[in-house]
């Protein structure tokens, strides 16, 4: 038998059907059922009968079935740096574990989604490859390096595929890291490619046409609804995954996508290399493209803390902050802490410690000064961060204090979007 051959696996009472792939080790079979799911099966346990030669053609290492795109180069496309860190988008299922594993690198992922042939000239780069939960800031420095590198050396469009958990993070680091003439889209999926549904494929197309099209943002191109229709194109210092498995997980906080891509017109004008800019509706101007040089600064202070304030918490926990160059704390409400924490947080301001508040609340913005608490805060030389969200906050924090003179004030100013002159109401 061979990968391609419809077979019959019989495990005791239990039988299977569908198509044989390759498999990813030597002790285990890989089918595919007729309703779209990969299933390991021990080879020592199974009886097989092959029902069919040559049922369908696969190729990949169990997750794609369907020809080999070709990775071919043509002078009027444009191109595209496909740069990989890992994640559910690439990669594959371990069948020993039946843990999903990332293994996968770039050009994997060209073959594993064919419909990104003929879209654009593509450049394959393996930064990492690890699950998201694992991503941390030197990587961040890494991957801002490969970006800048490729634009450097003419790539038109950026698309960074990244595990879903920790993107908003990553979003964020390059967004304050580089300055770029051309967009950097950031993709991934919620769910893994031996699932029927999917997201893969669709968000892929939708980042590569991203990439291509006038803007110069720094983006996260995820499904903007439950169906296979639209994609949402979010600011990536704004953005923010608040489901844990929805195809559409991210969200914009405090104002609708910067835009939306029409999957269908997106495929349609990519398929014969146009530039899919009649696809993306754009809530408000996004940066436009730019003709100048790139440029980095990407170094990021790791020491910078994100702290939750909770009912009960015990000040004891805030002792190993005495040490830190910055904190970021999500207050309640308007941005405010336990009364008893003022005097620690003002303790650690006066040690030469960045202390930055946000909220909690997803949407709305510090105001420090409508309470006693918020003006005592004030006094004890907080610094208000305004709408920015808390993740993004710590993001924007380690880059102050590790490129700027007065970090202070950075957070304070608007850098890349992240931080508005007010909040509006926009539902």
């Amino acid at each position: 038998m061979n990968p391609g051959d419809r077979v019959r696996v019989d495990r005791g009472e239990v039988t299977n059907e569908g198509v044989l792939l390759p498999s990813t080790t030597r002790d285990h079979l890989v089918v595919k059922l007729e309703g779209g799911y990969n299933v390991g099966i021990d080879r020592d346990a199974a009886d097989v009968e092959v029902l069919e030669r040559n049922a369908r053609d696969v190729d990949g290492a169990g997750d794609a079935a369907g020809e080999a795109s070709e990775i071919t180069f043509a002078d009027d496309l444009p191109t595209v740096a496909l740069i990989s860190t890992g994640g559910t988008i690439a990669s594959t299922v371990d069948y020993r574990t039946g843990a999903v594993t990332a293994r996968f690198d770039a050009e994997d992922v060209l073959r594993a989604v064919p419909d990104l042939a003929g879209r654009a000239n593509y450049r394959g780069r393996v930064v990492a490859n690890i699950l998201s939960e694992n991503m941390e800031p030197r990587i961040w420095r890494d991957l801002a390096q490969a970006v800048h590198e490729e634009v450097a050396a003419g790539a038109d469009g950026v698309v960074v595929m990244h595990g879903t958990d920790t993107m908003q993070f990553s979003a964020s680091a390059l967004a304050f890291g580089l300055d770029l003439p051309v967009p950097v889209v950031f993709t991934g999926s919620q769910r893994s490619a031996d699932r029927p549904s999917s997201d893969n494929v669709m968000n892929a197309v939708c980042a590569v046409e991203a990439a291509k099209a006038d803007h110069a943002e720094t983006l996260v191109c995820m499904h903007a609804g439950p169906s296979d229709d639209v994609c949402a194109l979010h600011r990536g210092t704004r953005v923010r995954k608040n489901h844990t498995s929805r195809r559409d997980a991210f969200e914009t906080v405090g104002a609708a996508p910067l835009g939306l891509i029409d999957h269908e017109t997106a495929t349609e004008a990519g398929a014969d290399g146009d530039v899919a800019d009649a696809a993306i509706e754009w809530n408000r101007d996004p940066v436009p493209r730019g003709d100048g040089d790139p440029a980095i600064a990407a170094a990021f202070d790791a020491g910078v803390e994100l702290v939750k304030f909770t009912p009960g918490l015990d000040p004891a926990a805030w002792e190993y902050l005495d040490e830190k160059p910055g904190v970021v704390i999500e207050g309640t409400g308007l941005g405010h802490v336990h009364t008893d924490l003022i005097p620690q947080i003002e303790a650690l301001v006066e040690n030469g410690t960045t202390v930055v508040m946000t909220s909690q609340c997803l949407e709305g913005r510090v105001c420090d000064r409508v309470y006693d608490t918020g003006r005592d805060l004030l006094d004890a030389g907080v610094v208000e961060a305004g709408d920015t969200l808390p993740g993004t906050a710590k993001v924007k924090l380690m880059w102050a204090i590790a490129n700027t003179d007065d970090p202070a004030a950075a957070m304070r100013r608007d850098l890349a979007g992240e931080l508005t002159d007010e909040s509006r109401p926009w539902r």
